[in-house]
């Protein structure tokens, strides 16, 4: 391989680690809570697998649901581990919950725990990920090829405006993470891309996780100088081919395309350095609030969609203003 020569910084980027409140009352002797016989209020579980600002930001949307439908709410966070994920569920059993929310951590492995609660009389709504059985009351989600195609055609108009047709491409895919939502984002940006002659596709690997993301893009760097864009499928990698590229000294000269929106990124797109061009965000806070709302619903009686799928949104660098207001939405809502 030959000789890396991008800044050794891009080795050690700092992570902020998110914590988030986990409140969880047992309805056992001597518990701190005894549920709807008590309160009068339905009591939802709701389970997040990860601590970032995406589920922060679900679990936002969820709690305004709760204080909409009059629910009382139950944060739970299973930190990817699908054991942590079983003993959450098998409490809440215990605890008798009227429902529960979540983003299962496996279609298959989730199953068996979710069944019981199932079976137990706990209706289940799932939102980001889903089982492969019919467990769910409704199952809401971003639209996985959506996220990808749109970031695609921002790439596709990109290159024909600004490259005259011709680019060499590198492809950060994050599948080794999440299978199915990521292939579904790089099937859907290659779709976007759609059928370009002078475009190449000269690398394509996996990283989901900022650090690795950015080891990578240095190599891919160093093996294509010729290298003019890279697309990432998720929120790490797209910071870590930014980051590559600000370290390699390519700024300028490779633009960076990605998937997920954050308040990091936002500023990556708002930075004079013309890196970063374009993303295409989800929309947690109304994902958080929609699967609390189903469950609500479910809980009274009422109809819900079995499925639900929300488009992505297209933060671009020519539209400072949108990438503005949504950063300053995203403050008031974490503060």
């Amino acid at each position: 391989m030959p000789w890396n020569t991008c800044n050794e910084t891009s080795r050690r980027i700092n992570l902020v680690a998110i914590t988030l409140c986990v409140a969880v009352c047992l309805v056992l002797p001597g518990g701190c809570g005894r549920g709807t016989e008590e309160t009068g209020k339905p009591k939802v579980a709701g389970i997040v697998f990860q601590e970032d600002q995406f589920f922060r930001l679900v679990q936002y949307g969820m709690q305004a649901a709760a204080d909409k439908y009059d629910v009382e709410l139950l944060l739970a966070n299973s930190t990817y581990s699908l054991d942590k994920e079983i003993s959450l569920i098998d409490t809440y059993i215990v605890s008798k919950v009227d429902a529960i929310v979540i983003s299962p951590l496996s279609m298959k492995s989730s199953i068996p725990a979710l069944k019981r609660a199932h079976n137990s009389g706990v209706k289940i709504i799932t939102y980001n990920t889903t089982v492969s059985e019919d467990l769910a009351e409704s199952f809401i989600e971003s639209d996985q090829l959506d996220l990808g195609a749109s970031t695609g055609e921002a790439v596709r108009t990109y290159i024909e405006e600004k490259l005259g047709g011709e680019a060499k491409l590198a492809m950060i895919e994050c599948k080794a993470r999440a299978p199915e939502q990521c292939g579904m984002r790089s099937d859907g940006f290659i779709q976007g891309l759609g059928e370009l002659a002078g475009v190449q596709i000269v690398a394509k690997q996996d990283a989901s996780l900022a650090p690795r993301a950015a080891d990578i893009v240095e190599s891919i760097l160093t093996a294509h100088p010729e290298l003019d864009i890279i697309w990432s499928g998720n929120e790490g990698g797209t910071v870590g081919s930014v980051t590559a590229v600000r370290n390699c000294g390519k700024a300028g000269d490779v633009a960076v395309f990605g998937t997920d929106m954050s308040e990091q990124l936002g500023s990556f797109l708002l930075a004079d350095d013309n890196v970063l061009q374009a993303v295409t965000g989800q929309k947690p806070f109304e994902i958080g609030f929609m699967a609390v709302e189903a469950a609500a619903k479910v809980l009274k009686g009422e109809p819900v969609e079995k499925k639900v799928r929300l488009p992505g949104v297209l933060f671009a660098r020519e539209r400072a203003g949108e990438v503005e207001t949504y950063v300053e939405r995203l403050k008031e809502l974490t503060e």
